[in-house]
């Protein structure tokens, strides 16, 4: 019989009894400001809310056996790290009610027993800037337990912090210098949100010049193909700063499993080449109907239930996977990318492009290899635009290096334009310029591989390739694709 280790077995038994596991055990050594900081920079963090009770409803439903289960599942995938985010108004204010002072002592319990190190969001939903005073001592206290605690890594004063309120930047100023007066080796942040980005962080960067940041936290929601350019636009804007990327990730609401598999493995592929090595996915589960406040504005927007890695059933999409290769390996593959056609549509990040002018769909009809391949068939166009099926690659793109793309195709009684292309953009997003391969002939013909070489154009900071075919009477098939 397999024996549970100790830690499980009294994890297990505070379950059933309803025991707070110790909130802040006895230390031999404490954290330092510099041993925090390496585990921030390192940490595999995982963004987190059950999927029934989001936000507020994690801390009002709090459910220890759901939130064990839940750290665990992120504790296999790799994780080393989970974000908290707690609430003034929500956990008493100003002065933290003892029972909620108990439930956060429980979660960081029940992460420490999973292997999980804890950041703390303090104050999230708030804009009660006029009260310094309160603000403090409710941080503080809240704060105390945790001072030498090894199991919280680092503290976000507030959660997508906005430089542009001067009320926000003058009671940050004064609470920033007042939680280090207690919790010296405690990193202390800021996030920003993905519309304010690097141009956000700048600000704070300089607003908060007598107060400065220990590191930064960048939220990032952006073109996932133009991540490394973001990256290091926000990197540069904080430099020598560390910087981390707190939230990242695309709602599959809207968007395939595959495609928010594609999204994750292009952010996680661009931190490690820029260095950055702390890459956290929102979030570790979609959201029941019900599990968001209805008091939240996010409540009211569909794909904000659809960020999970896991579906509210707790079945992994194939975002799980990619997140949970990224953390124990650092590789993901361009395998991802569906480049043969094999995997379920769901799990596919190909989109279709002009697609009133023609659709691809895939089909068992005719493969190059395998069982599968994609379909043009009685296509037009839209103006100088051929319909395509597109994608871009998990490598980021840097001006100046050579890429390749090739593609087989055939065709049957085929018309029109057959080929492949690279589409290069810059950071912006506009079109810069693209390279085509050689034309598949028309009429009906065997397996035939196109080809295109190409060097990044300076400036270009993404590139799309494209499955063309379009003014097409007859059909095309496209198999086995790759690009480098």
């Amino acid at each position: 019989m397999r024996r549970l280790p100790l830690r499980a077995l009294v994890l297990a038994g505070s379950l059933l009894l309803g025991m707070v596991l110790p909130l802040s055990p006895a230390h031999a050594n404490p954290p330092t400001l510099a041993s925090r900081m390496s585990a921030v920079q390192t940490a595999k963090t995982i963004n987190y809310y059950p999927s029934n009770a989001g936000w507020t409803f994690m801390w009002t439903n709090f459910d220890p056996v759901r939130i064990d289960a839940d750290l665990a599942r992120a504790a296999a995938l790799g994780a080393t790290n989970v974000r908290a985010i707690v609430f003034p108004q929500t956990f008493g204010y100003p002065a933290p009610a003892p029972a909620y002072v108990q439930k956060l002592g429980q979660f960081v319990g029940l992460a420490d027993a999973r292997g999980l190190s804890v950041k703390l969001t303090l104050f999230d939903w708030w804009s009660g800037y006029s009260d310094v005073a309160n603000s403090i001592s409710w941080a503080q206290a809240l704060l105390g337990p945790y001072v030498n605690d090894p199991r919280v890594i680092a503290v976000e004063v507030k959660n997508e912090f906005q430089p542009n309120d001067s009320a926000a930047v003058t009671w940050v100023r004064q609470v920033i210098p007042a939680i280090r007066s207690v919790a010296p080796a405690m990193p202390l942040t800021l996030s920003v949100d993905g519309g304010t980005g690097a141009t956000g962080m700048a600000s704070i960067k300089s607003q908060l010049a007598t107060t400065p940041l220990d590191y930064y936290d960048f939220h990032f929601y952006g073109a996932s193909e133009r991540s490394l350019a973001e990256i290091r636009r926000a990197q540069n804007a904080v430099a020598p700063v560390p910087m981390v990327i707190g939230e990242t990730g695309v709602s599959t609401h809207s968007g395939s499993d595959g495609e928010q598999a594609a999204y994750l493995a292009r952010v996680f592929r661009a931190s490690g080449v820029a260095g950055v090595g702390s890459v956290a996915p929102w979030t570790l589960n979609d959201f029941a109907s019900g599990a968001i406040p209805p008091n939240s504005a996010v409540s009211t927007m569909p794909a904000q239930y659809k960020f999970g890695l896991y579906r509210t059933d707790a079945t992994a999409k194939i975002s799980a996977s990619v997140t949970g290769t990224a953390w124990t390996t650092g590789i993901v593959s361009n395998s991802i990318l569906n480049l043969g056609f094999e995997a379920a549509t769901i799990d596919s990040p190909w989109r279709n492009y002009q697609p009133a002018a023609g659709t691809a769909v895939i089909t068992t009809e005719s493969a190059r290899t395998g069982s599968r391949s994609a379909r043009f068939s009685q296509t037009t166009r839209s103006g100088s635009n051929l319909p395509s099926l597109l994608t871009s690659p998990i490598t980021p793109v840097q001006g100046g290096h050579s890429w390749h793309a090739e593609a087989y195709a055939r065709g049957v009684a085929a018309t029109g334009i057959t080929e492949i292309a690279l589409s290069w953009f810059d950071i912006n997003g506009t079109w810069l310029s693209q390279h085509t391969s050689n034309r598949l002939p028309t009429g009906t013909s065997g397996w035939t591989k196109l080809s295109v070489d190409a060097v990044a154009p300076a400036g270009a900071t993404s590139v799309q390739l494209h499955l063309k075919s379009g003014d097409n009477t007859g059909t095309v098939y496209y198999d086995d694709v790759a690009i480098s």
